[in-house]
């Protein structure tokens, strides 16, 4: 699958211009060396990304909406799962090295923890759909401490930086309200509740795991709880 598939569909239909798409072809090295550079600093693959050609808004009231520059979206495909990382055209055109890389980097532990629930069979623990054998997933799991899973000092400063109580970069929110938003761009319009994913239990059964990938997560699961009693301690 090309990354940029649909950034290039979206350009020749005419939703992007030349300079906005030739921005993100330009730029989207940042996000390829990113995902380089967590998979060398986490020893594990990084699952499928894609760029989606829209800024992505979820809206609490008329008056109040976020961004979202990433997702992690669980895809049910035929009695499997697979995990696919969403990376918006506006996150490529304007942001940061170090904060594309961060983002990159939480998606990841999202990727992480929801691959651990699905080995443990755990999706059902945290939050209950209105059908008991469906599982649930959404953008507010717990995460692996980043410590536990990255080997690279300077990510996990821009990791701290970034989230430490959910990501703000007003700089960057700037520059997408502007040069994006209200440049008329495509956009996708979202409420929270619709940011979860419910997947059936039958899904979550035959979704194998690699095992070296398992035997990692358990690893990951001991280093986190020996980090987490470091600190109350």
């Amino acid at each position: 699958m090309d990354p940029l598939k649909k950034v290039h569909e979206a350009h020749k239909n005419g939703l992007l211009p030349d300079r906005i798409h030739s921005l993100i072809v330009e730029r989207f090295p940042v996000v390829v060396s990113g995902i380089d550079r967590i998979e060398k600093a986490s020893g594990m693959n990084f699952p499928l990304a894609y760029v989606e050609p829209s800024v992505v808004i979820t809206n609490s009231s008329s008056f109040n909406y976020g961004i979202l520059f990433a997702r992690t979206i669980p895809v049910i495909s035929g009695e499997r799962l697979e995990v696919v990382i969403q990376i918006t055209a506006p996150l490529v055109a304007y942001g940061l090295k170090g904060t594309i890389h961060a983002i990159l980097a939480h998606e990841f532990l999202h990727y992480l923890e929801l691959i651990r629930k699905v080995s443990k069979m755990d999706l059902i623990s945290d939050e209950i759909s209105g059908n008991l054998f469906e599982g649930t997933y959404s953008d507010t799991q717990r995460l692996f401490d980043p410590r536990a899973v990255f080997d690279d000092k300077t990510l996990l400063l821009h990791i701290t930086k970034k989230f430490p109580e959910g990501f703000k970069d007003y700089k960057l929110e700037d520059k997408v309200v502007k040069f994006w938003i209200e440049k008329k761009l495509p956009a996708i319009n979202i409420t929270l509740d619709t940011n979860i994913v419910k997947i059936p239990s039958g899904v979550i059964a035959s979704t194998k795991i690699d095992p070296k990938l398992e035997a990692k997560l358990d690893e990951l699961q001991v280093n986190a709880s020996k980090l987490r009693k470091k600190k109350l301690y």
